[in-house]
């Protein structure tokens, strides 16, 4: 009896650690990735090549699983459609500047990766308005523009709700109209993330024209996410975020990897590169599985500065998104 519950319990687990997803995405060649319709600095396609943040998350999977970052094929999705895509299997993995948060995590049948960029929600007036605080908006009715489907419509009325002003909303489905609507002077407000309004003031020919106020009203970590019930290729997403955070911990980078793969005497260095093996054989990938990542996409920060970091347009200071060891909030657990 004993032994027959062991073989059971043996080929549950078997069954349950199955990586049906990996398998699938091995046997077709890449990674589908969702992301973006377009986001400057997060997912925008240039003359057919897609660059951005969330970008560099998919091009990083590809590397550990092929060692190619280019293995990837990337599916537009607006705020509506990035749900159904992910769930029904249209993509792998959704890298799509999405706020993680309990309903999402419990009721869509989604498991949230490691965040990739702490925003919090922000608003955004013309400066000719000579507003310099929502609060301005006290004793008025502001008109904001605000995207439909998105964790910013229910923060807003919320806000307003709390603070017991009031608004009137004007809702649309394209983050592009609503942003040429609030440029047009139909909404005296646009609100969205803060990185969000960064990017978007970017379109404009003189930036100085619009102002960011500096209220943030909300968290929005925004993560990666995959389908509940395959744990490995849940593990493999989530170890590729790490991994590039953990890489930007040990000053492990695009122009030193392959030089510290050779010389290095570090233990955690040779373990995370995989000249020490057994990270990549615990993940299902190769040894070098980490050393891919960041020799064909980089670090953390190499990726943040390279797509928002301050030389950008979009201009973001590094704030919670810096290390953990310099007052931010990433951070990756042992890789060992």
């Amino acid at each position: 009896m004993v032994r027959i519950i062991l073989v059971f319990g043996c080929l549950f687990l078997n069954q349950a650690f199955a990586g049906k997803t990996l398998d699938a995405v091995k046997k077709r060649g890449h990674v589908i990735c969702g992301v973006n319709t377009g986001l400057a600095g997060f997912a925008m396609n240039i003359n057919g090549t897609w660059i951005g943040l969330d970008v560099d998350v998919c091009r990083a999977i590809a590397s550990a699983v092929f060692g190619d970052a280019n293995k990837t094929k990337f599916v537009p999705l607006s705020a509506q459609q990035r749900f159904t895509a992910i769930q029904s299997g249209e993509v792998d993995v959704l890298t799509r500047n999405t706020t993680f948060t309990l309903s999402r995590d419990t009721s869509l049948g989604l498991n949230f990766a490691p965040v990739n960029y702490y925003d919090g929600q922000g608003f955004i007036v013309k400066t000719k308005s000579k507003i310099k605080s929502i609060y301005d908006y006290k004793k008025g009715r502001p008109t904001v523009c605000v995207q439909q489907g998105t964790t910013t419509e229910q923060n807003l009325s919320d806000f307003f709700r709390a603070k017991k002003m009031k608004f009137r909303p004007v809702v649309m489905e394209s983050n592009d109209e609503l942003f040429k609507s609030f440029l047009s002077g139909r909404c005296d407000v646009y609100t969205t993330d803060a990185s969000g309004l960064a990017a978007e003031r970017t379109k404009v020919k003189d930036p100085s024209s619009l102002n960011i106020l500096p209220e943030i009203i909300s968290k929005e970590p925004l993560a990666p996410a995959v389908r509940h019930g395959d744990d490995e290729w849940f593990d493999i997403v989530k170890w590729t975020i790490y991994a590039m955070i953990a890489a930007e911990e040990m000053d492990i980078n695009s122009s030193n990897v392959e030089k510290l793969y050779t010389s290095s005497k570090d233990p955690k260095v040779k373990r995370f590169l995989g000249v020490i093996k057994g990270n990549g054989k615990d993940l299902g990938l190769d040894s070098k599985w980490a050393y891919n990542i960041v020799k064909n996409v980089g670090n953390y920060g190499e990726s943040f500065e390279k797509h928002v970091g301050i030389k950008t347009p979009i201009g973001l200071p590094r704030g919670l998104n810096a290390l953990w060891t310099q007052g931010g909030l990433q951070f990756a657990p042992p890789l060992k």
